[in-house]
Order: C-alpha cells, then structure tokens, then sequence
C-alpha cells in the first residue's frame, strides 16, 4: 500500500475504526479521507454514493455498523439487523462502482454455526445454524460478506472477507443497555467496588470461553490482512487464546480491585460454549498479537475511570490510550 494512498475507513467513529485511524496514521498513512464530521451517513445510500464519487478512497475498510452484548441483541435483534444491512448494501455498491482497489469488511465470529467444531475453521461457514441470541445480526453479517463476494465475483474487484475475535478496549461501550461482556463487567465490578457491594451478578454459569482480542491488536490485524491477503476465503483475525468467562470476571476483578464476591446467575443466557477462531491463515503470513488479555484490560479500565460517562452514554469518540504496545 502507497502511504499516500487514499483510504476511507467506513466506521471511524467506532471503537475499532478510531483504532485503525489511529494506527494508519501511525504507520505513515496520511490520506485518510472521511474521519469524524467527514464520513457521510453509512446507511443513505446517496450519501455513500456522493462521498465515494467526491474522495475516489483506492482502499476501503468496512467496519461501520451497530453491534452489542446478549442483552441488546435479545431486544433489538431487527435494529442490529437492518443497521448492518444497510450499511453494506450503501459501501460495497459504491466502492466498486468508483473504483477503490481494495475492500476489506469485517464481520463477526458470531457468524459460525453455534456446533461448529473447535476452533472456527473458515469452512464450517453455512454448516448449520448459528447462535439464537445473535442470529439476526450475525445473518446480516453473512448478508455483507455475501454481498462482498457477489461483487468480486462480478466485478473481479479485491473484496476481502474478515473475521475479527470479541474486541475489547479504550472507547468501548460500557452502557448497561448495549455493552459485551468485559465493558459490562468493568463497569459492573467498578460500581461495586465504589459502593462496597458485596457480590457482583454476572450472567450464565462462567464456563463459555471466548477469544477476546485488544482493540489496537484488531486494527493492526485489518491492516495486515489489507497488505498481505486477498483470497476469496473470508480470513480470521484472533489471538489463538480462549478465556472463560469466569477467568475473565476474576481478571477484571483483579484489574479493578474489586474484592467482593462473584455470583454466576444461571437463570441467564450463557450464549455459544465456545467461540474460537483458527487464525493459521493470518499467523502463517506472520502477524501475532501485541497485547495480553491483562495488558488490554488494564488500559480498558484506566480509559473507563477517566470517562465515566461512557457508562451512561455510547462510547465516547476519543482516542485510545497513549503510547504503543511493547510486551504489555
């Protein structure tokens, strides 16, 4: 990728498109086009067309789009739903009509069948039925990657398929309305902790484990795929590592200080038992994370202290945490 290239990435207000920005522009990109204000509206398909027309981006990263915890997914499942439709049905047309070189559209690895064997290999994709408490978002997530094939195939366009892991980190969203499960928790542990609690409730029984992967490590994930793949095969972003979530609640616990007691509630959803990625693929062509688990929560949690409205309000725009990783 030329560093003057013109790059669009559909989501910069997001929690994922503010780390991408912010490592593009670390790694020397300097023509991002549509950041903050810039960015049309992702779901006004004209508006997508003008904007495409107007800043001609050659690479595309489509990570734009609502998305939530068990709790939102149970209660908007139709808003998640048409939010992700639309966005793709606005960015995959138009970047393959104005001629970008390049697509990269994240999904989710909620998209796999809920009994897909362990780890998610690429082919289990459209084996079975995925997880209830996700399934209309995650059938729209299978709608764009779809979409995103449909176009290559017709136009010979380089739309590439990823599959990112649970992200997590600074500017995530601590609402008790739409966070995943290490903002709710960090929110919920802090809480108590603040106001002595004895116990903090944390749903479902702690034995699912999931592949949680920092958010700066997501975005560096995306670039090099972007840089390093283009096959038809949608392509896993992820650590390799699982955590229950019972091992997640004592990290965060330790993280913020929290000593009271965890209590699984077991009336609650635990979701799909497993959720891992096989990411050979990426790590073949030679990324690896740079961020722990314990490294990622501990910056999530120093940016949630000094943003306590992110608690109260979505996720506030803002950078994430200073300096660069180096063996946190």
């Amino acid at each position: 990728m030329d560093p003057q290239a013109r790059i669009f990435v559909a989501g910069s207000g997001t929690m994922k498109g503010r780390a991408l920005a912010a490592e593009l522009e670390a790694r020397g990109f300097s023509r991002l086009v549509g950041l903050g204000a810039g960015e049309p509206d992702l779901r006004d398909r004209a508006a997508v067309e003008r904007f495409f027309a107007d800043a001609r981006p050659e690479y595309v990263f489509l990570l734009a789009g609502k998305d939530a915890g068990i709790g939102s997914n149970q209660r908007h499942p139709a808003d998640l739903m048409i939010d992700t439709l639309l966005v793709a049905a606005s960015v995959i047309p138009a970047a393959s009509q104005h001629g970008a070189k390049k697509i990269l559209y994240l999904a989710s690895s909620c998209i796999y069948p809920k009994e897909a064997p362990q780890p998610f290999t690429t082919d289990s994709l459209w084996t079975g039925p995925v997880e209830s408490t996700s399934a209309a978002y995650a059938v729209a997530k299978l709608a764009g990657m779809t979409l995103a094939d449909a176009y290559r195939r017709q136009s010979g366009g380089l739309f590439v398929n990823a599959i990112g892991a649970d992200v997590f980190g600074p500017g995530d969203d601590f609402t008790v309305e739409n966070s995943h499960v290490v903002g709710a928790l960090i929110r919920r542990m802090h809480e108590a902790r603040e106001t002595k609690a004895p116990a903090v409730d944390i749903w479902g029984t702690g034995t699912p484990r999931r592949e949680f992967i920092y958010v700066d490590d997501l975005a560096d994930a995306c670039l090099f795929a972007m840089k390093h793949y283009s096959g038809r095969d949608p392509i896993n972003l992820g650590t390799g590592v699982t955590t229950s979530i019972g091992e997640l609640a004592q990290a965060i616990r330790e993280v913020v200080g929290y000593a009271g007691e965890l209590r699984f509630d077991t009336s609650r959803p635990d979701g799909m038992p497993l959720k891992g990625l096989d990411s050979s693929v990426l790590q073949a062509l030679g990324w690896r994370p740079r961020w722990t688990l314990k490294g990622g929560l501990d910056a999530a949690y120093r940016w949630f202290i000094s943003h306590p409205e992110a608690a109260t309000a979505d996720a506030v725009a803002a950078p994430a945490l200073g300096a660069r990783p180096g063996g946190k």
